[in-house]
């Protein structure tokens, strides 16, 4: 039998229905101060209704919008979570991850992976069309 959606899920329950593995769950606790689910005696986590729409929020964010931590870090110490509960609906807005680290000249570790990342696969790319080109 289903949980209505009033009730709290655990770690397991809550990782399924965000589709991330629990250990991300853990990893986001420890960088977003505002993810605090509660605790039961032997440190169990159960997430109530609220937490899923931030986590969800922050997975549509990281996932989706391709923020980065110190992104979704900014955007909530600008905003609050009434702008990660807007991403979890769906309002994501300008994307500004990547790009407002880059402006910042705050590019952090996950960012120069990503470019890293990236510039690997537009030199594989181009390496395949300079062969085509040569062989046309």
């Amino acid at each position: 039998m289903a949980k209505g959606p009033d009730a709290f899920r655990t770690i397991s329950e809550a990782a399924d229905e965000l589709n991330v593995p629990q250990h991300v769950l853990r990893f986001w606790e420890t960088k977003f101060s505002f993810i605090r689910p509660m605790k039961r005696a032997g440190g169990r986590r159960f997430y109530r209704p609220q937490d899923i729409a931030v986590l969800r929020g922050v997975r549509v964010l990281l996932h989706d919008a391709g923020y980065t931590i110190k992104g979704v870090q900014k955007l909530h110490k600008e905003q609050g979570l009434k702008r990660l509960l807007a991403a979890a609906d769906g309002d994501v807005g300008p994307r500004q991850g990547l790009a407002l680290d880059l402006a910042n000249n705050d590019l952090t570790e996950e960012g120069r992976e990503r470019l890293l990342f990236a510039l690997d696969d537009l030199q594989s790319a181009k390496r395949r069309l300079d062969l085509l080109l040569d062989k046309g």
